[in-house]
């Protein structure tokens, strides 16, 4: 007599209680992961090298601490950037980048000379400090400059929005701080 397993049976009530069944089909695999965006690297590592380059053409016209910054563009009369080195010409907003590393102090500086450029401001004050307490970690320093100071004396020179600028008078931060005169946003023609 063969004997029959309790699990046999158990099957084939399974069977007979659902009926006929059909196969599904395979699942489709899930999808994998995007491929990366391809990256221009030769031309990153191009930028990489120019910006290091010309930090390093620049160390022997680096800034001291006690230096004056001071700019006039051609279309500036100088009797302009007499009034600015004065004081005399009001200023209509300011950016304090103490405690900000370079490469967050360029980007805040560029957004607020933008943001001073669209809203039509003229005079600005920047306060980059004077650099007397440390460049000892920054690996742009290669001495003791002051890298902020620096930093914004070569940005406002190379910014066509820029009519001159100069340190401000001892009151308002003398060169621990940098008045700059902005050229007027010219109307949109229709």
């Amino acid at each position: 007599m063969a004997m029959t397993s309790d699990k046999d049976d158990d099957a084939d009530l399974f069977r007979a209680a659902i009926g006929p069944v059909r196969r599904l089909r395979d699942a489709t695999p899930p999808p994998s992961a995007p491929k990366p965006k391809p990256r221009a690297r030769m031309a990153e590592r191009d930028e990489a090298a120019a910006r290091e380059e010309f930090r390093h053409a620049l160390d022997a016209t680096l800034l001291e601490a006690g230096d004056v910054l001071s700019y006039r563009r051609d279309t500036l009369p100088p009797r302009s950037l007499q009034r600015l080195r004065r004081g005399e010409i009001a200023v209509q907003d300011e950016l304090d980048l103490h405690g900000a590393d370079a490469r967050e102090a360029e980007t805040l500086l560029r957004a607020f000379l933008t943001h001073a450029r669209e809203h039509d401001l003229g005079c600005v004050r920047i306060i980059h400090g004077k650099g007397l307490h440390g460049s000892g970690s920054n690996p742009y320093a290669s001495r003791d400059a002051p890298i902020l100071k620096n930093l914004v004396d070569r940005l406002l020179r190379q910014r066509a929005d820029v009519l001159g600028f100069h340190s401000a008078p001892p009151a308002q931060g003398g060169t621990g701080a940098v008045l700059v005169l902005l050229a007027p946003r010219r109307p949109r023609s229709a």
